[in-house]
């Protein structure tokens, strides 16, 4: 039986970890360092991936599996987007086809693991990856320059053991630290700086040594400190053991590393002030939908102000520069629907106020998808819903029973559309809850009731809501609680306003009263956090929230209230615990400047004085992101494409950068792509199901449909996917399918290759299930990385 090189690492161990991970075989004298110049810049951005494969690790180590995650998505993507003859990509494929497929399916395969939790599996598959694009290094600019590049290595894992000291998980500092150091004593390149330099071999070990001593301290600045004197001294010891193009071009590589740790850093403090711009633009939802439903109750005027009053608050309002910045199309199209909402509402066009307030909430989901993490907006989107649960129990009380079963059934095909992640976030959090939400509550209760068809129809509004404030609280902290209800409890006091304004003050004034106790109750965490992060805050709140009962005007302190509401949200945000942007600023801040004495310097300086003058104002940038908290990620993605560009530039060859210019990471050479006769713009409103095509995943990754409904697999993020059934799992009696019109695998995997069959950003993929079974499918580019799907049809 013959044993392959996973199975291998798994029974190997630690003596398996240490060779692969800082160079293998004994040192048996100077080696010749191959001269190279493009081939230095890409070797470097191949060893920056190789730092983010520890990150991926460290953070998997510290318990933060979601942010591990998120690392290994974000490499894959920005290998998928290195295209042209230089990217990281394409030469790689080109270097060893070999290489490129196993380190393609080891990052697969570590995202999987990340997933699992399983730590064994995660340190195999970061050692595969690792060895391969190392072997590609050695084929590429030589065994000499990758011992350069595998010190430069060394110091960026220091690095990531200050990062997570800087988040107080000193244990898991240590243990990243003490890896560090052991592949560093056991590897070739221990032998080959004592040689080359003792004084820096001497500073190196030295700062090694102490970084660990320091994390089994738990003393943080020190940790810090001398993880920095670390990777000064690994840089300086590089251009020992390589050619100056190597050193310089891997010294830019490390701050990238640096970039995307202080990225890392940042992801795993509490919400940042995106979360709570998201948040606001998460009460802009309620309250459009809140216009909809008493236009349709004959209360056009006070819909059309309510319009008009929307946009008033937007163009004061922190979120509004959030959302502009985040995704200007979405900004656009938000004040667009605003102007249609208030125009059609105030014809009373039905038709036209519905259509307005479908382009106010997609576009906001736009928003709010940007702005946060898919937690965050799996919260969101159910503080949403409990509103939405709101308002069809208002319609229900004054005997609309029919208006509200239309409002519970869009409740549900929301939730079973996956907006914003929240059935498959719910699903994963609880499946007990997912059940009594979905089917006990929603589905086969209240649903029925109201279409006179069940009974007990408050026992399940009152479940529905409790089981989605339930998620709530076991899915995130109070931070983020508060963020869902105070969407949920400005639209209560807007349904008070608008339920006093259609004659009925005394079920407004129990409105109030209803959801006041449930504030005084606790609401999920939010009343505590509130009262905590800003008392003065918490006393306005509740006494404008109590003002709108038995008030003359009672739109005016229920507008008033919503501002309290989407206030205490940026309060609470703005003092919960564990915010590490600073120190994520700092760790950019020093990169900086060690560049600034750094030999890479002069020689990015002269090598193109544009592609200098870019990366500094990049890293300005950046650390100016960081520590306010916003733009975090266009920053991030801004440095790394400065830092790729400045990778060419130190060794000559800027000419031959895979990114342009521009920041941001614009790839020259991208190949056209064309979609398909099934592939359309937008979502067909007919769709019966959606699936959202995440940089490399689907969401939901498994769906189950009845025979004859049709699923939309739209495009949410990453570069072009397909989607194309899987043809040895069909069911017997179905077709063949996949984007593109193919009529079998064989040819949808040759179409892709010549750039036909692809989903695009705006773009969905749209197939009818006419037979039963299970069909399994996958994304061609992405398959590896684990983007495979399941429809289930009945």
């Amino acid at each position: 039986m013959q044993t392959d090189r996973r199975t291998l690492l798994k029974i190997g161990g630690a003596a398996a970890t240490s060779s692969l991970l800082a160079g293998c075989g004994a040192f048996t004298g100077e080696l010749n360092a191959k001269d190279v110049t493009a081939e230095a810049a890409i070797a470097a951005e191949w060893n920056a991936m190789r730092a983010r494969l520890h990150d991926a690790f460290a953070l998997g180590v510290a318990g933060e599996f979601e942010a591990g995650v998120s690392v290994a998505e974000n490499i894959f993507t920005r290998f998928e987007k290195s295209s042209g003859e230089w990217g990281a990509h394409e030469k790689l494929e080109h270097t060893s086809e070999t290489q490129y497929e196993e380190f393609e399916e080891a990052l697969g395969q570590l995202k999987t693991a990340l997933e699992d939790e399983n730590m064994d599996e995660v340190k195999t598959e970061l050692n595969l990856g690792n060895e391969h694009l190392r072997k590609a290094q050695i084929g590429l600019v030589g065994e000499a320059n990758v011992h350069a590049l595998d010190l430069q290595l060394l110091g960026a894992r220091f690095e990531d053991s200050a990062m997570l000291a800087d988040a107080a998980t000193f244990k898991s500092a240590r243990t990243v630290a003490e890896r560090a150091l052991s592949a560093f004593e056991d590897g070739t390149v221990h032998d080959e700086l004592e040689s080359a330099s003792s004084e820096t071999y001497e500073s190196f070990e030295s700062a090694a040594k102490t970084t660990v001593s320091a994390a089994k301290k738990e003393r943080k600045s020190v940790v810090r400190k001398q993880s920095n004197a670390a990777v000064k001294a690994a840089v300086s010891g590089s251009y020992e053991l390589g050619t100056e193009n190597a050193a310089g071009a891997g010294h830019i590589a490390v701050m990238q590393g640096q970039g995307f740790d202080a990225k890392a850093l940042a992801s795993l403090g509490g919400p940042s002030k995106s979360f709570a711009h998201a948040a606001s633009l998460n009460t802009y939802r309620a309250r459009a939908t809140d216009c909809k439903w008493l236009a349709e109750q004959g209360a056009t005027g006070y819909a059309k102000r309510m319009a008009k009053d929307i946009f008033a608050h937007f163009e004061g309002a922190k979120a509004h520069e959030a959302l502009e910045h985040a995704n200007h199309d979405a900004y656009e199209k938000f004040e667009h629907g605003l102007e249609e909402l208030a125009a059609a509402a105030g014809k009373g066009n039905s038709k036209a106020v519905e259509q307005a307030v479908s382009e106010i909430d997609s576009s906001l989901r736009t928003g709010i998808a940007a702005l946060t993490t898919e937690t965050e907006a799996a919260i969101l989107q159910s503080g949403f819903l409990r509103a939405r649960f709101g308002d069809a129990l208002e319609l229900h009380t004054m005997g609309k029973s029919e208006a509200a079963a239309t409002i519970s059934q869009s409740i549900f095909e929301r939730f079973e559309k996956d907006e914003l992640g929240l059935h498959e976030t719910l699903e994963h959090t609880s499946e007990k809850l997912y059940e009594r939400f979905e089917h006990k509550h929603l589905k086969e209760g209240l649903i029925p009731a109201l279409k006179g068809n069940g009974s007990n129809t408050s026992t399940h509004f009152e479940g529905s809501m409790q089981a989605l404030l339930d998620f709530e609280t076991k899915a995130g902290n109070a931070t983020l609680v508060a963020g869902a209800e105070a969407t949920f409890m400005a639209s209560r006091g807007f349904d008070a306003a608008g339920v006093a304004k259609l004659g009925n003050g005394s079920r407004s004034n129990a409105i109030v009263e209803a959801t006041f106790e449930h504030f005084e109750n606790g609401a999920g965490g939010y009343h505590e956090a509130l009262e905590h992060a800003d008392h003065d805050r918490y006393e306005s709140f509740e006494k404008a929230f109590g003002g709108i009962k038995s008030a003359n005007e009672t739109y005016a302190k229920a507008k008033q209230f919503g501002n309290e509401a989407v206030q205490s949200v940026y309060a609470i945000v703005g003092t919960a615990g564990g915010d590490f942007t600073g120190a994520a600023a700092t760790i950019v801040q020093d990169a900086f400047q060690q560049f600034e004495t750094a030999e890479v310097h002069d020689l990015l300086e002269n090598g193109d004085h544009a592609a200098y003058e870019a990366f500094e104002n990049e890293v300005k940038e950046y650390a100016s992101a960081l520590k306010s908290g916003e733009g975090i990620d266009a920053a991030s993605e801004a440095f790394a494409a400065a830092a790729l560009r400045a990778q060419f530039a130190v060794v000559g060859e800027v000419g031959n950068a895979p990114v342009g210019t521009q920041s941001g990471g614009e790839e020259n050479g991208e190949t056209k792509l064309a979609g398909g006769p099934n592939v359309k713009q937008g979502v067909p409103e007919d769709a019966d199901h959606v699936v959202e095509m995440k940089a490399v995943s689907f969401s939901p990754s498994e769906l189950t449909i009845k025979k004859g409904d049709t699923v939309a697999w739209k495009h949410v993020g990453g570069e072009a996917h397909t989607v194309t059934a899987t043809e040895k799992s069909l069911p017997n009696g179905a077709s063949y399918w996949a984007s593109g019109g193919f009529e079998s695998e064989s040819k949808a995997t040759a179409g892709w290759k010549n750039g036909t069959g692809a989903v695009q950003s705006g773009q969905s993929f749209v197939h009818t299930f006419e037979t039963a079974g299970t069909f399994e499918y996958h994304c061609i580019p992405h398959e590896a990385a684990g983007m495979t799907g399941t429809i289930v049809v009945e």
